[in-house]
């Protein structure tokens, strides 16, 4: 899979990367988000592969194209029996967030990112449009920490495990209201808290990292971004869970239905009879191969921005494979028509 698909998934994170950017600080976030989805669709469709969108832009925001169910790939064409071999056909399930972080992109703050993640059909969990108690920590603490122990116990598990004191922890956390507690938790047991606006995809991943001084990620976050950060997770031997939050009353944002009782029929009808289920990385991603691509939109911690020259752009995107165990900077020059020169920094 990482042979065949590797490049092809690293342009389609770039394409929507760049359109997405063009869109920078112009206060649209619709828009941003919008042209990122038609951009990455356009490219999916030109790969030789028979791929079913897992997780897409999903019932909340009503998406004309990369929804839930959506076919993409040169093999999903009504014509593909005339030039796709059965015998050679992949068959993937892709989860995707083409503009992770649209508030970020609409108001130039950093951070945002296009993001996929693939495996073989049934590989990844299909995660329904709810939310998503998240706890992400480096591969050292990997098994030790855990979600249903308190932040207080995880902290000095991680200092444990990282050989640091615990002020000497980052732990982020979005800024939502239904995180002060959290939040006040964290600071008293004497760890420092990264407050978020937004985009708690790459601040999962970048726990993964040495050197991003980012150690945690805890609280609580759309599931369907916790599955592909939970993939990139697997992927690079990281520790991630999600316990799905299926209360109303937990999150106040009246998106994920009316009702509990209602929230866990919807469940049980997707096969999810166990709606307090702590799922780990390798439940919500667990394909045989993984691959987790993303391509920064604005600069953040793990890649820079697109940056825009005369006649082309500059892109950085970040491959993650768990069939080679790598994870891969890719760093590409994009010449739209004849640039009168190539941007080296």
């Amino acid at each position: 899979m990482e042979n065949t698909l590797g490049l092809e998934i690293i342009e389609v994170v770039e394409q929507a990367a760049i359109a997405s950017a063009k869109w920078m600080g112009k206060g649209e976030k619709n828009t941003a988000d919008q042209v990122a989805v038609e951009a990455m669709r356009e490219r999916m469709n030109k790969i030789y592969m028979r791929g079913r969108i897992v997780i897409g832009e999903g019932e909340r925001d009503d998406a004309p194209m990369l929804y839930i169910g959506e076919e993409v790939g040169i093999c999903t064409r009504e014509d593909a029996k005339d030039f796709c071999n059965p015998d050679e056909l992949i068959e993937i399930d892709i989860a995707v967030d083409p503009c992770e972080g649209t508030n970020l992109v609409a108001y130039g703050q950093p951070g945002s990112m296009a993001v996929l993640a693939i495996s073989e059909k049934g590989g990844l969990f299909a995660a329904p449009d709810f939310y998503m108690k998240k706890l992400a920590a480096p591969p050292a603490a990997k098994g030790k920490v855990d979600i249903n122990k308190s932040a207080t116990e995880n902290l000095k598990i991680l200092s444990e495990s990282l050989e640091r004191a615990i002020d000497e922890l980052v732990v982020v956390v979005m800024k939502r209201e239904r995180h002060n507690d959290l939040i006040k938790e964290i600071r008293d047991a004497g760890a420092r808290v990264q407050l978020i606006s937004d985009g708690d995809v790459g601040a999962a991943i970048s726990c993964g990292f040495a050197g991003t001084n980012i150690h945690a990620l805890m609280g609580i976050g759309a599931a369907p971004e916790g599955v592909i950060s939970a993939a990139a997770m697997r992927a690079m031997g990281g520790h991630f869970q999600g316990q799905l939050i299926y209360d109303p009353e937990v999150v106040k944002t009246g998106l994920i239905g009316e009702s509990k009782e209602a929230n866990i029929e919807r469940l049980k009808s997707m096969n999810i009879n166990d709606p307090d289920k702590v799922y780990d990385a390798h439940e919500l991603a667990s394909g045989n191969t993984v691959l987790f691509a993303a391509c920064g939109i604005t600069s953040g911690n793990l890649m820079n921005g697109v940056r825009f020259f005369n006649g082309g752009a500059r892109t950085q995107s970040l491959v993650i494979s768990s069939q080679s165990r790598t994870a891969r900077f890719v760093d590409t020059i994009h010449m739209f028509d004849d640039p009168k020169t190539l941007q080296l920094h």
